[in-house]
């Protein structure tokens, strides 16, 4: 059985361009927050690579 990383998971979805709304953990729990972290901090990367005309 491999532990999961709710942090990592949300990372990877926003690599993939999954949305924050797709965040499969139960609202208000730590691995919701954990993942909808992970997801912001590459989401918000990308956003800003972006808007830097990359």
């Amino acid at each position: 059985m491999t532990d999961r990383d709710p942090f990592a998971e949300g990372e990877r979805a926003a690599r993939e361009n999954i949305p924050a709304e797709a965040n499969p953990y139960l609202d208000g729990s730590d691995e919701h927050a954990l993942w909808a972290a992970g997801h912001e901090k590459v989401a918000g990367a990308i956003k800003a690579h972006k808007s830097e005309g990359r």
